[in-house]
């Protein structure tokens, strides 16, 4: 700010001494000073430079210039107006497909008949095959993950060159409530007398869990075989026996 000090003394009859200098002379305040005296009265004229404040002609209002604060940024760090946080790198999960869990293998059904190995020309034979909802943990595309098989289809094969598809894997006539040789969904009547091999084969629905405890299913089926099971059909005529067919295999009608 530039200041310009204008000091006018009059003097009537005499000259009053005034604290006021007479010259310029031994200020450092001064940047322009100028005396003028008629002998009456003193004129006094200078310019001071106030360099405590800024001037209003060089600054704008409220344009005061600030200095912003240095803003370090350490490496897994994201910083903004508000400071830093830890910067996290998302990660995205893959897409699975059912070739890809071929290292995952849900255990083989168990496959059982009645009656207990054997069975009656033109009467149900029935197949009961046991499978279960089983959790598998392991490691796919280095992710921890669990696979979860649920039985969705048994594929029965009869051993006569005849198979069935079915949602269940069958239930005994005990637990059914019902009397042996009832048709259930899972029997089978065979035609001819012979050994026969039966086997089943189980197809599991698949659903990942990336850690998350959601389950993404995965489209198609992972096959689980299941062991096999030796039938004995026979004839079943009426005669009267002292020994049953298991115990006399070559008795009449065995």
């Amino acid at each position: 700010m530039r200041v310009v000090g204008l000091a006018l003394i009059t003097v009537l009859g005499f000259v009053q001494p005034v604290a006021s200098p007479s010259t310029c002379e031994g200020s450092s305040l001064w940047t322009s000073c100028e005396v003028q005296s008629d002998g009456t009265q003193i004129d006094i004229s200078a310019t001071q430079t106030d360099s405590s404040s800024p001037s209003t002609q060089d600054t704008p209002p409220y344009s005061t210039p600030t200095t912003e604060p240095e803003i370090t940024i350490s490496p897994g760090e994201l910083c903004g107006p508000l400071g830093c946080r830890p910067l996290y790198e998302v990660g995205t999960l893959p897409d699975v497909t059912i070739e890809d869990l071929a290292s995952f293998r849900p255990a083989e059904p168990a496959l059982t008949g009645e009656p207990a190995g054997f069975g009656i020309v033109g009467m149900p034979t029935n197949l009961v095959a046991t499978a279960s909802i089983q959790d598998i943990a392991g490691t796919l595309f280095d992710w921890d993950v669990t696979v979860r098989f649920t039985p969705a289809w048994y594929l029965f094969d009869h051993g006569d060159g005849t198979s069935a598809r079915t949602p269940t894997g069958g239930a005994t006539w005990e637990s059914l409530g019902v009397a042996q040789f009832t048709p259930t969904p899972t029997t089978h009547v065979y035609r001819d007398r012979g050994e026969f091999t039966v086997g089943v084969e189980v197809q599991y629905t698949a659903a990942v869990d990336f850690g998350s405890g959601a389950w993404r299913v995965v489209p198609g089926y992972v096959t689980a075989p299941g062991g096999s099971y030796d039938l004995r059909v026979v004839d079943v005529r009426t005669a009267l026996v002292d020994r049953t067919c298991v115990e006399d295999p070559a008795g009449p009608g065995c």
